[in-house]
């Protein structure tokens, strides 16, 4: 997005709602990133995290296989019921420095450490209805995400508070066409949902609407005087949605001890609809109610005032090969994922009051790549020994990285261990540490004309429960 601010009057009344186009269109799309890219989750098994999900759909006993590849229920003889629980722990420390739209400093720190630590559960439920045909059900987290820095950071005016979450409730079937090959499928319905927050320049504002160029044409200096630079206000955004969405697959047993498995998981389009709410400062609201008549503003039209906005945003679609080798004392098995984040190219909003034009702003992100590989070790006829080791692809790139999201290509080193503590019940428990490539901001630039640049180092650290049941 990011139109020039300097501008008539005419030109600078819709660029004074700038940063709430900014902050909902950050709220309705800016989409906590773990395992897959950017915000994108794959915390939903336990079992699968301990080989950094080589074999994820393959490997077997897992059922997990309701949400991620259903075709692979034909595994699972008899009724079970799942829960799964993850733990995911990160860090994100920026250094680097912002300017205003004049290159003057911004003042600030560098906002602490903007990760956090919250646990992303699931649940799975999966019956053998005859002896071709089975049926399950869950609830997944597959997409989320979760930021929050210093009020007074440097790049306040990009972002102070960002979560974002999509919530899938899936219903499955597979059947199995022969011995040896199934083909199964869900219908998946998802509820998108975002809170985020960002500080406003209203100092930038006023020179938008009263400082050189415009109309009233007034000096930087008395802008400033009236709105002297740090006259911070706050936007508070949200946006939800329902919308719907399928997955189709195959599961293959060439021979006795190899299985290969292939899934699609559909984009689903969303149209959002969300709030904005604003604490605007006591000098800014006088400037901006004198100022009303020249722009031909109504007190139903002032800006940062309470409004309603729209916008159209895409889940990606999801590709993955998963390939499992099974022998007495041990097994392995890979996996290759391909998600379709092309789609996230740009976020156009539009708002309920017929004088705010739209806003637009760019993303122009790529599709990305996951590896794995990993396996089992059968200690004994109870207690399985796992690892893995993932890598993983942003879609990313410095050029239009943002603080919300301040992901990059990273590195995935995970070991877990299952029990089977009877014929009926069973538990497994993960550890998988993410080494995190330096993600670099190459300018990343507010709706008021801030500049921010530097540098991210993350981490992650995710730990993961779960509990099988079969009935």
């Amino acid at each position: 997005m990011h139109t020039s601010f300097r501008n008539t009057v005419r030109g600078g009344r819709p660029l004074a709602l700038a940063a709430l186009g900014l902050a909902i269109a950050g709220a309705l799309a800016a989409p906590q990133q773990a395992r897959a890219s950017s915000f994108q989750l794959k915390e939903d098994s336990a079992q699968a995290m301990g080989r950094a999900y080589a074999g994820s759909a393959t490997a077997g006993g897992d059922v997990s296989v309701v949400a991620n590849a259903p075709a692979a229920m034909s595994d699972l003889k008899g009724t079970y019921f799942e829960a799964d629980v993850t733990a995911i722990n990160f860090s994100a420390n920026f250094t680097g420095s912002a300017h205003d739209a004049l290159g003057s400093p911004i003042s600030g720190g560098n906002g602490g450490d903007a990760g956090t630590t919250m646990p992303v559960p699931s649940f799975f439920f999966a019956t053998q209805v005859t002896d071709r045909l089975h049926l399950g059900a869950s609830v997944t987290v597959p997409f989320g995400f979760k930021t929050t820095y210093d009020n007074n950071w440097v790049g306040r005016y990009n972002s102070i508070y960002s979560k974002f979450e999509s919530l899938d409730g899936t219903m499955s079937a597979s059947f199995d066409v022969t011995d040896n090959l199934s083909i199964g499928g869900s219908a998946i319905a998802q509820h998108t949902s975002a809170t985020l927050t960002q500080a406003i320049n209203f100092s930038s504002v006023a020179l938008g609407l009263a400082g050189p160029g415009t109309q009233l044409n007034l000096p930087v200096n008395e802008v400033y005087a009236l709105v002297p630079p740090g006259s911070d206000g706050l936007a508070r955004v949200s946006g939800s949605s329902w919308a719907w969405g399928w997955q189709l697959g195959t599961y293959w047993k060439p021979t006795a001890q190899d299985r290969l498995s292939f899934n699609y998981r559909s984009k689903i389009s969303h149209r959002l609809h969300g709030t904005a709410n604003f604490n605007v400062p006591d000098n800014v609201s006088a400037l901006v109610g004198q100022l009303a008549p020249a722009l031909g503003l109504t007190p139903s039209t002032l800006p940062f005032q309470h409004t309603d906005g729209t916008a159209l945003f895409t889940t990606p679609a999801e590709a993955t090969a998963s390939y499992w080798h099974q022998e007495d004392k041990f097994g392995f098995g890979a996996d290759v994922s391909w998600t379709e984040w092309d789609v996230f190219k740009n976020l156009t909003v539009n708002y309920a009051n017929p004088t705010q034009p739209q806003t637009v702003q760019n993303f122009n992100w790529h599709n990305s790549w996951y590896f794995a590989f990993g396996g089992d070790y059968y200690l004994t006829d109870k207690l399985t020994l796992r690892s893995g080791l993932g890598y993983d692809t942003t879609p990313t790139t410095a050029a239009y990285r943002e603080p919300r999201v301040p992901d990059e290509t990273r590195k995935l080193l995970s070991v877990g261990l299952g029990y089977k503590a009877t014929e009926h019940f069973s538990i497994n428990a993960s550890y998988a540490h993410i080494f995190v490539n330096r993600a670099a901001v190459n300018g990343a630039v507010s709706a008021t004309g801030d500049v921010l640049t530097g540098s991210f180092d993350d981490a992650g650290n995710l730990f993961a429960l779960s509990a099988i049941y079969k009935f």
